[in-house]
């Protein structure tokens, strides 16, 4: 856990500014000491921190020093960010960009060890119609801008919350694959054999059985999740809900189909929007285990972080994916220390969600 003397203290990266980026700075970072990081060459030391990234998008959707900043993190290893908290503070002068550079920060600084609580981004996007929906759905009479400070004030609260650990995790893991050919569930079975003594559940997303959202109104999504429903029930309904109440810890197991999860998984994502109408998942980790026939891992990953933990608020706990190469079935192992490497991703699952 990050030292009581950082407990509140907030490092700031912030290679570049607008006017609107320092509002939301200003308004969200009031009372909480923090130092400010204008540039890669300038820091020393990212380990035990509270992390915010200010990133200034512009016009062109490239701020050069932040991608020299997530040089620096990926090319310093994997525990560069290690017992890190992350949240991020965006902004953009037009529609675009906002979400790809949000979801390939935190895709590094995971990667180095850095944790991110359930919904860690406020983005500005050019117009400030991202947060129409947020103002038409809580009846709000403040304006854009003032929900996106609001907003960004949320991030920094939640950047500071301490992660709880878990005695006895419990662990749901979902797959579409035959558990007898697929590479990804063979390289999940590699890591369940050293999670021994923890309480795992598999459900099998099996073709045809989970229709996919289709796309009910606010209202009436919101009046199925009263009674932990969906308008098309069926196995999200009877299965699938109740098991990720259940649980704490996620698990997908998702083979790479060109460059993006299963057509099943996305599906079951998708549908988990009326669950979380009612109950948001902020004190629920998300691992996955992905498996790339021939390259784009990274891809998928920053997918599933966009999705389930900007989007779902799942807790993305330090280097939550496993990543590998493998193309026929049986190939994976044959790649070069597998077993040694699942072993070292339960013991990174089991350092950072049990109680010691």
């Amino acid at each position: 856990m990050v030292g009581e003397s950082n407990m509140n203290k907030i490092t700031v990266l912030k290679p570049k500014t607008s006017e609107r980026l320092e509002k939301m700075l200003n308004f969200s970072l009031n009372n909480y000491e923090h130092e400010v990081i204008t540039s890669a060459d300038n820091i020393k030391d990212l380990k035990n921190k509270r992390i915010l990234f200010a990133i200034e998008l512009g016009d062109s959707g490239i701020n050069v020093e932040h991608m020299k900043i997530l040089e620096k993190i990926r090319l310093s290893g994997s525990n560069y960010m290690e017992n890190s908290t992350g949240g991020l503070l965006i902004n953009s002068n037009n529609e675009l960009f906002s979400r790809f550079e949000a979801r390939r920060t935190i895709f590094y600084a995971n990667m180095a060890g850095c944790r991110f609580p359930g919904r860690p981004l406020s983005e500005a996007t050019g117009s400030l119609r991202n947060f129409s929906i947020q103002q038409a759905v809580t009846e709000s009479n403040a304006s854009l801008e003032d929900i996106l400070l609001l907003d960004s004030k949320k991030v920094v609260e939640r950047m500071l919350e301490d992660t709880k650990k878990i005695a006895n995790p419990k662990i749901l893991t979902l797959y579409s694959g035959s558990s007898k050919i697929s590479n990804t569930y063979a390289l999940w079975k590699m890591v369940k054999d050293n999670l021994q003594g923890y309480q795992i559940r598999e459900i099998h997303i099996e073709n045809g059985a989970v229709v996919d959202c289709k796309g009910c109104s606010y209202k009436e999504c919101k009046h199925y999740s009263h009674s932990n429903n969906c308008f098309y029930g069926g196995i999200m309904v009877e299965e699938v809900y109740p098991a990720i109440l259940d649980c704490d810890i996620l698990m997908m197991l998702c083979p790479n189909y060109n460059d993006s999860i299963t057509a099943n998984m996305s599906a079951v994502i998708n549908r988990l929007t009326a669950l979380y109408r009612k109950r948001k998942f902020y004190d629920k980790y998300f691992y996955s285990i992905i498996v790339s026939g021939f390259s784009g891992s990274d891809i998928v990953a920053q997918q599933l972080i966009s999705a389930l933990n900007i989007n779902k608020t799942f807790m993305l706990p330090p280097r939550f994916a496993f990543m590998e190469t493998a193309n026929k079935s049986g190939d994976i192992e044959k790649v070069k220390n597998i077993k040694e490497r699942a072993k070292e991703f339960a013991e990174n699952i089991k350092r950072n969600i049990e109680i010691e």
